[in-house]
């Protein structure tokens, strides 16, 4: 069953923004299932554009992990709160809802790509990443969610730069 937006006026369809959104946001929500049970985590996030993928680093072991390897579909969003005026009660927002599939990686090349990834959008040092990775990243767990489709919605006064 295909759904549509209601609001079209705050539909963002602008693929180059949608991405410009992933980009921006330190944290993504992941939604998965097991066994027909729902699981809701928030991760910090690296978005790399050239593979249209988030990149991801947890521990070697947990239920987020046993939720994504029983079933790798999931389904996400990011948001940019822009804050509440509670003189004309309203919201003003972006978000990204994306789906995807997880996989991980072991290559520690490329565990080491997306970790420079995750630290840039995070801003943070790559001095003290680097440091970090000379002992630990043999270690990491790091995940891609291959993003497969993309919708978005924001309010109508917000601008995105």
């Amino acid at each position: 069953m295909k759904y549509h937006m209601r609001r079209h006026d705050k539909e963002i369809k602008d693929a180059v923004l949608l991405r410009k959104i992933l980009s921006q946001t330190r944290h993504v929500t992941i939604a998965m299932a097991k066994d027909n049970h729902p699981y809701l985590v928030s991760l910090n996030h690296g978005y790399d554009s050239e593979r249209n993928c988030i990149y991801f680093h947890c521990a070697k072991e947990g239920k987020k992990l046993d939720f994504m390897r029983a079933n790798s579909e999931v389904w996400g969003q990011a948001l940019v709160d822009f804050g509440y005026d509670a003189k004309e009660c309203t919201q003003s927002y972006a978000t990204v809802m994306f789906r995807g599939k997880v996989s991980f990686i072991d290559d520690a090349e490329q565990k080491r790509k997306a970790f420079l990834i995750m630290n840039d959008q995070l801003k943070s040092s790559r001095k003290r990443l680097e440091r970090i990775l000379k002992t630990k990243l043999s270690n990491a767990v790091v995940g891609r969610i291959d993003i497969d489709f993309m919708s978005g919605k924001k309010s109508k006064e917000v601008t995105i730069e």
